[in-house]
């Protein structure tokens, strides 16, 4: 006797949510698939030798302007950029910025309408996301996830400097190899981050779409490269002490644990052991609140920083010169 599979057993209201969380998906994949290149370039490698790499980019301006990651276009100038309807156009690069992982390239072809850039500053930890890329050379492929954390740190360098990323976006939503450069979706259809790393099985890593990333794209598109100021210290978060931290109602400071020679810190009298507090007056309670500060307008300009030291408090004022990145 022929056995039947029946559906399970669902509740009309399950039904409602599983078929409105459909609906979400599949209009986001129908709006952004379009807009997500699957894009190939050659790295060169040690010897003259070339290896193909792959990833995505995903179309950001009306004047074919594609937004990626650094890591996608690596030292090349230029690529392929293949889109879901089997347009194949090439582009060069405009500018690569390591140190944010991100790329602008331009198509030198017709390219679909942009994506509409949203605010990762708004995300929640449990959001509906969804990613849109091309793994494995696969065009417009789509997974669905929520966002299982927020403000994680990803560590980046370009040669002897190292930055960490910070608020990066992690969700559980599929990335595989090749997803890199993709977009990462609000239920509205809204980019609000890059698709930028695979941790770990089931946890997949993003850089933020926010004013900290529109100041490093603008710099990419005007220059081709991104400047920074450097200041010259090393540090840790570290509590303050329960009076202090009383008195101005914070917990944290970020503890100098080196101070580079002739620095601009090292210049302005910051020691190893301080425990910096404010920088232009804003807390400074990590490392990356100090580095998020660290951005062309800073070159030159003068900071005034506080720090304890000791029993006392101590202020002193930084010139932040341009960073110099080495190959």
């Amino acid at each position: 006797m022929a056995e039947t599979l029946s559906e399970p057993d669902r509740s009309g209201e399950e039904r409602f949510a599983l078929d409105a969380y459909s609906r979400i998906v599949t209009s986001v994949a129908a709006e952004l698939t379009p807009k997500v290149a699957a894009v190939t370039v050659a790295h060169r490698w040690s010897r003259g030798r070339f290896v193909r790499g792959t990833g995505s980019a995903v179309v950001f301006t009306d004047d074919g302007f594609l937004l990626t990651n650094a890591h996608v276009v690596g030292r090349s100038d230029a690529g392929t950029a293949s889109f879901a309807d089997g347009t194949t156009v090439p582009f060069h690069v405009i500018g690569a910025d390591p140190l944010s992982d991100l790329a602008v390239v331009r198509a030198d072809g017709p390219t679909p309408p942009p994506v509409r850039l949203g605010e990762a500053d708004s995300l929640r930890v449990g959001q509906l996301v969804v990613a849109v890329g091309n793994p494995l050379g696969l065009a417009g492929s789509v997974t669905a996830g929520v966002v299982s954390g927020l403000g994680r740190s990803l560590p980046t360098s370009e040669g002897a400097a190292t930055r960490v990323v910070d608020d990066v976006v992690q969700t559980d939503a599929t990335l595989h190899p090749g997803s890199s450069g993709g977009a990462l979706a609000t239920a509205d259809g809204a980019v609000v981050g890059i698709n930028t790393a695979i941790a770990d099985v089931g946890l997949g890593l993003a850089i933020p779409v926010n004013a900290t990333s529109r100041q490093i794209i603008t710099a990419l598109l005007s220059a081709g490269r991104v400047r920074r100021a450097y200041l010259g210290i090393a540090g840790t978060p570290a509590p303050l002490p329960p009076r202090l931290r009383d008195r101005i109602g914070r917990r944290t400071g970020l503890r100098v644990a080196e101070v580079v020679p002739a620095s601009p810190a090292a210049r302005a009298g910051l020691r190893t052991g301080d425990l910096l507090l404010t920088a232009d007056g804003e807390p400074v309670g990590s490392a990356q609140a100090l580095q998020r500060r660290m951005l062309e307008d800073a070159i030159g300009r003068p900071l005034a920083l506080t720090a304890l030291r000791g029993d006392a408090l101590v202020d002193v004022i930084a010139t932040p010169v341009e960073l110099v990145a080495e190959d």
